[in-house]
């Protein structure tokens, strides 16, 4: 009676030992990594040396009013400009198909030379006169949809890291804020053109050229928004 019930209770703990241990090693990789924000690399410009004042003139390039007068928009390598991320983006598709045919077809041989009478419709043998029908009918009915929509609203001061040839500033910017053990990412690239830059500095996300807007998260709130790696595993490798 022992033996009989540790054989019953062996067979019920196998399959889920197993599973766990096919588990294991799939658990870490059937969604893939989240995408890993990375700060651009700060871009150190030393700071110019001061130009010899010149004789017979009273203006000087490093006089400490000068920066009354200055342009405030971003121009060189290592300035900073504001970026504004107005994103808004839509999609939506939806597509119907229905399709149906219908065919049929008879045939028989009703007399020949008399022959038929020599196969009456009384026998249960093969007769070469009977008549012959057959028909098909297939029908399909398809209907899909898809909606997408996504807002990101932003401000991210970013640097510039070098300048095209025609005079477009290539820039790059990271933004980190963390509330209660929730971090929240903004990594933003691109290039802009100087007169896209408003007065204040200020350059709209629309803007920008070849721009590689990320944001994402960790925390407690990001990791429940994934299944658990068991569901996740199992959603791999079941079958059905």
């Amino acid at each position: 009676m022992k033996s009989s019930l540790a054989n019953r209770f062996r067979a019920i703990c196998r399959p889920l030992v197993l599973l766990a241990a096919a588990g294991l090693p799939w658990g870490c990789v059937t969604t893939g990594p989240a995408p890993v924000v990375v700060p651009p690399s700060m871009v150190e410009v030393p700071a110019p040396a001061p130009a010899p004042p010149a004789e017979g003139s009273l203006w000087q390039d490093s006089a400490p009013l000068n920066d009354m007068f200055a342009n405030v928009k971003a121009r060189q390598v290592g300035d900073i400009v504001t970026v504004r991320i107005v994103e808004s983006a839509s999609a939506s598709n939806k597509a119907t198909t229905s399709a149906g045919r219908k065919s049929s077809i008879s045939g028989g041989i009703e007399s020949f030379f008399n022959l038929e009478k020599k196969f009456p419709s009384t026998r249960d043998t093969l007769s070469p006169f009977g008549s012959v029908a057959a028909s098909l009918s297939n029908d399909f009915d398809g209907d899909g949809e898809t909606t997408r929509s996504g807002d990101l609203t932003a401000y991210v001061s970013a640097r510039v890291t070098g300048i095209t040839a025609n005079g477009n500033l290539m820039i790059a910017g990271f933004r980190e804020v963390t509330v209660n053990n929730e971090q929240q990412l903004i990594s933003l690239t691109g290039v802009v053109r100087p007169k896209d830059v408003t007065p204040d500095n200020v350059v709209l996300s629309t803007y920008v050229a070849d721009a590689r807007i990320v944001y994402s998260g960790t925390g407690i709130v990001n990791d429940k928004q994934r299944p658990g790696w068991l569901a996740r595993t199992l959603d791999q490798v079941w079958p059905f």
